[in-house]
Order: C-alpha cells, then structure tokens, then sequence
C-alpha cells in the first residue's frame, strides 16, 4: 500500500474512491460540504434519510456521484466533534480503508480536515499510516488458501490545499512504523515450532542484510561462558537450544559504538510454565511470550528505516520453558550473571530470570538509557486489561519521555509504582532473593522489583505488555505493541 500526498480539492480529483467526513448530528466537514454543493444536497439527503448517521464507525458508498471525479464517494462517520480524538481518527481511516469499495485500488481522503485538536499535520500522517495498514495485515502464511482481503486498495492519496513537508515526514514515520510493527505481528503470530529461538536469530540477521543493523547471535557455550546462570537455567528442560541476539543499528556515530539506548525483549518462544507448570486451557496463546522481542526488532527495523541519529542497542535473550527430567524445579537456587542468588520458588516465574542477566549484560555497553520489553505478568492485566501497558521506572526523566512517547504514538501506557516498599516479598531463606512474592499481591509491580536489583547504575525503564503486545479469544493474534511507542521514543532520542 502505497501513500502520498496531492493538492487537489476531493470533488475534482480521480480516483476510485475520496472519503469525505460526516460529523454525528448532520454536520458535514468543508469537502463534504463542497460535494453537497455540488450534488444539490445528495449528501444531506443521505443524512436526512437515515442512511448514515455521522456516528463512528458507519460509512455510507455513493457510486457515480455527478459532479465528482471519482468513480466513488465514501462518507466516513467520524463522530461527535467535540469527541474527536486519537481513536476516533485511527478509527475513520480504519473505516475508510475498509469500506472504500471492493473494486477500489485508489482512495482520496480529504485528511487535512480530520483533525485531532493538539495534534500536528506531522502526527495526523503518520498516524493515517499506521491505521490504514492494519486494515489488510493477514496472518495466513501457513495456510494453503489464503484469507480473502477485504480491501485491494494499493495507493492512498492526501488531499491537501498546500504543500506541507511535515506531512511527508509524517507519512515516512509511519510506513517505518508500520512496518515494524507488521514484523512484531508476523514473528508473534508464527507457532513455536516455527518461531523457535533460532529462528528469532535467523530473523535477526536478515535484518542485518537488509538494513546494515550488526547482529550477533551467541549460542548456549557462548551464553555459558557469559555466566548467565539464572537464563540458562529456564533453558534446561527445552531441547530447543537457547540463543542471546545482539542487535546493534548505529546511527549516531560512525565510529565508535557509544551511548546507545539498550532495548531488551523477552524471547520466551513457549511458555508451559515448566515444571510450575500452566492450564491446558488457552497454553496456545503461550507462543506470545517473545512479543517483547518481536518489538525489539519491529523498532530497530523502523529505527532503520527512517535513518534516526541515534544508536540503539537490541538484546534479546530467547529460549523454551519446558518441563522435564533436566528442567528447573522449584526450590533450585541459581546464580545470576551479576552474581546474585535467585531461589527459583516457581518455575513459570522464568521471564524476569532471562531478563535479569540480560539487564547485567547490557551494562558493558554504557547505555544512555535501558527499556526492557516484556509480556512479564499475569497481574499486569489485572491492573490494566489490553488497554494500557505497564510503565515501570525509578527515574521520573525517563518514565515522562516514554510516557509522552505512548501518548504521540496512541500506544497507551500507565505508570506504575516501582517502590522498594514492595522489596521485602523477595526474601529468602536460602538466597539473595526469591523470583516471585505473594500470590496475588501486586505481583506485576514485584516483577519489576525483582528487575530493578539488576539496574544499578542505569537509567531504567521496564513495560509489561502481557496485557497489550496479544489479544485472545476471536480476535486472536499480536498486536505489534509496542512498537509505536518506542519508535516515538527513539525518533525524540533521535531529536527527529
């Protein structure tokens, strides 16, 4: 899907279809207005007969329109105006893109009138993008017929009456957007037997052939070598063997590798919960525990795309939690490439043990700030269901530049507490501390706890995406968050 920008007014230009907007109770925005004018009141018509009542989410196809260029005239519901914001826009673009016509290839949409109050023409572009390339993402690479795609749209056209640079940044931003946020999808969606760890190294490195990003892929000796005590032993029951990805995109420098901002996702690519092991019920959704790491790569692919001056370091440690003879039982005691103790108290507790030696790993590279990505906790959602993810940080700085970075992508976050009051459930008798506290007891916030032991010294954050990076049930698949959010944070880092 193509997109550009066209100075044109919508009733002279040719397309196959120009989406005009219809506010709810009757009021037309000013090209739906022009094309009213035109037709003699064909649109006010529409409304007067109840065709199209302006609220979201409805459209109304008129064909062969007199007076108008194009073969067809969608009129998009765009809401109550004083209602108008983020959501309601991605869902009018959402809307238009869907229902543009099944013969369509061309859509016109009059964009320069949407608008979101406080939102700049840069931020409208982009977040167009972004929504229109929802509307045919697919999952069906594994089946034999492919799933019939309600839209053949190839080419998206803005209509403008001017020239506007910050749009065409904006529509860059969002194509690179998007397509990291299709590769986080596309890996999220794929089975563990396919989306083995390995396989997540082998996706890594064809981001380095197709976009210069350095990668490494350290193997099991390699990951021993590193006394990455507490990963490994997650690792024990899999046959699968694990793997460490070292992404590095400089962008900032030519030289030297210095002061990246250090991404690092969990790379859990099966969750049984090992020996502590999960219900059968829904355990399928468990291949959605590397989300973390597919938008790792979603935002060092689009990091890369849109050339940001920043350097970005990506850290994925990936394995199988799987129960058997060799695996981790609980009461096992491990050490910690940082040298603590962890008594293992429940196995399934094995996301915060991967990321825990990756956080001490990613020190060596100084980073000037570190965010860990991961689906971590059950208790997350119970905080936040899939509207928000859970934005952990000691640093107020940090916590502010993400949360702002949430808000301009539309890719919600909630700050949570991540105070040492919470400290004491990880007491153990028997070691530095214990990987998990009270049953039921803030155990998304004792999480990052956990997290923080491993952070000294670092500028910190850490989001819990259990609740947003999946959805289940009907509309199960990946959702490719959030890799809307940390591009936006890089493109700030980025000074961009």
């Amino acid at each position: 899907m193509e997109f550009n920008t066209k100075i044109a007014l919508p009733e002279t230009f040719k397309a196959d279809c120009v989406a005009v907007g219809v506010f709810d109770e009757g009021g037309l925005t000013p090209s739906a207005r022009r094309i009213d004018g035109i037709t003699r009141g064909a649109l006010r018509a529409a409304l007067a007969s109840g065709d199209i009542s302006g609220a979201r989410g409805t459209s109304l196809l008129l064909r062969a329109v007199p007076g108008v260029a194009s073969s067809r005239v969608l009129l998009v519901g765009l809401g109550k105006p004083d209602e108008f914001g983020d959501r309601a826009y991605a869902d009018a673009v959402r809307t238009a893109v869907r229902n543009a016509g099944s013969g369509s290839a061309s859509l016109a949409i009059a964009a320069s009138e949407w608008r979101v109050k406080g939102r700049d023409p840069r931020w409208h572009a982009s977040a167009l993008v972004v929504a229109a390339r929802e509307v045919p993402f697919r999952s069906d690479e594994l089946k034999t017929k492919k799933e019939d795609n309600a839209t053949r749209l190839a080419r998206i056209h803005l209509l403008l009456d001017k020239r506007d640079a910050a749009v065409d940044k904006g529509l860059a931003e969002g194509r690179a957007i998007a397509n990291g946020a299709d590769l986080a999808k596309r890996l999220g969606n794929l089975p563990a037997n396919i989306c083995t760890p390995d396989y997540l190294g082998q996706q890594a490195r064809k981001l380095q052939r197709d976009w210069g990003i350095g990668v490494q892929v350290l193997d099991r000796r390699q990951i021993e070598a590193l006394r990455m005590g507490a990963f490994l032993s997650v690792t024990k029951g899999s046959d699968q063997p694990p793997r460490l990805i070292v992404a590095k995109y400089q962008g900032a420098s030519r030289g030297r590798f210095t002061d990246p901002i250090a991404l690092v996702g969990k790379g859990i690519t099966f969750d049984t919960g090992g020996i502590s092991i999960k219900p059968a019920a829904e355990m399928d959704e468990m291949k959605f525990d590397m989300c973390g790491a597919a938008s790792v790569l979603g935002a060092l692919r689009a990091a890369a795309e849109l050339k940001l001056k920043v350097n970005v370091l990506g850290v994925i440690p990936t394995c199988e939690n799987m129960p058997s003879g060799r695996a981790t039982k609980p009461g096992d005691i491990v050490t910690s490439m940082s040298g603590q103790t962890v008594e293992v108290l429940n196995t399934d507790a094995e996301g915060r043990l991967i990321l825990c030696d990756a956080l001490t790993y990613v020190q060596r590279f100084k980073p000037s700030a570190v965010v860990d990505i991961a689906t971590l906790t059950g208790a997350i959602i119970v905080s936040l269901g899939n509207v928000h993810s859970g934005l952990f940080s000691p640093d107020d700085e940090l916590a502010a530049e993400l949360m702002e970075a949430a808000s301009r992508a539309s890719d919600r976050a909630w700050r949570m507490p991540v105070d040492d009051d919470y400290q004491d459930q990880l007491k153990s008798n028997f070691a530095d501390m214990a990987n998990i506290g009270i049953r039921g007891n803030a155990g998304s916030i004792v999480a990052a706890c956990f997290l923080a032991r491993f952070t000294k010294g670092m500028r910190w954050a850490h989001l819990d995406v259990a609740g947003t990076a999946f959805r289940g049930g009907g509309a199960k698949g990946a959702t490719g968050r959030p890799v809307p959010l940390l591009t936006h944070f890089l493109l700030a880092r980025a000074g961009a």
